[in-house]
């Protein structure tokens, strides 16, 4: 924004905020077609009749319109598969009870919705065929940052056998991390475990943890899913590949 802002010198104030305007729209406009691409490469990995969990909020409520990993559960729905999700709920602050719920119910995806701790019971109980998940920053060696839990379900995504994919934007894509281990994460107020909403759930003087995200590993990632393609193990070169492919694209398209 800044960069087109800065490119010239402008007549008026509103022929400014016109180009202002433009290039919002087209960051907005990119970011449906990166979304939309991803979900044509993530539908790939969905068999009819999938059962899939999926962690954390991916969908348009999080995103301009379509979504990452909700927007290739919602290609698989438009696209007749029959799929099924196991929402969990995703504690703290719930954003797969309050909105990945909303937007299935809205979209006619059948759901279900399950406590965190309950994925490896369901896994080890029901018929799971993947799953699928966001994320926040992913590293040059294919570690994933995202929301916390994450790691939990991967590592009971390994034990029980289940295909984990994640879908990533290259924008995503840290290459200058070269593990998981560079990245940093938020930790939130502590308010935030000790009630929901303005009810407590534990003594106001408890001590808390409270990191919002947390590091998989590569190991415990099937593939990566991007707007240029689906990338596997071993993650560098193939992450390297696509920003490349990315950045190429991009220059196609003109620089902004």
């Amino acid at each position: 924004m800044l960069v087109r802002a800065h490119s010239q010198p402008w007549p008026s104030a509103a022929a400014l905020a016109a180009c202002v305007e433009e290039e919002a729209l087209a960051i907005a406009q990119e970011d449906v077609d990166t979304n939309r691409a991803i979900a044509r490469h993530g539908l790939e990995l969905v068999p009819p009749g999938a059962h899939i969990v999926h962690h954390c909020n991916t969908g348009s409520l999080a995103t301009v319109d379509y979504g990452t990993a909700l927007g290739i559960i919602r290609a698989a729905h438009e696209a007749g598969r029959g799929v099924h999700v196991y929402v969990d709920e995703t504690r703290p602050r719930l954003q797969g009870a309050r909105l990945t719920t909303w937007e299935l119910a809205r979209l006619g995806v059948p759901h279900t919705l399950i406590v965190d701790g309950a994925a490896a019971h369901i896994m080890r109980t029901a018929h799971v065929d993947l799953c699928l998940v966001g994320c926040d920053r992913v590293a040059a060696n294919g570690d994933v940052a995202n929301k916390i839990g994450t790691y939990a379900l991967a590592l009971a995504a390994a034990a029980h056998g289940v295909p984990f994919y994640v879908a990533a934007p290259t924008s995503t894509i840290d290459l200058t991390a070269p593990s998981g281990d560079a990245i940093p994460l938020e930790e939130r107020d502590p308010a935030e475990v000790l009630q929901v909403d303005d009810h407590a759930i534990a003594p106001p003087d408890t001590p808390v943890r409270n990191p919002a995200f947390d590091v998989t590993p590569s190991r415990l990632v099937t593939a990566i899913v991007t707007e240029c393609g689906v990338v596997r193990p071993p993650y560098e070169e193939g992450l390297a590949r696509v920003v490349e492919l990315a950045r190429r694209s991009r220059s196609k398209g003109g620089a902004r």
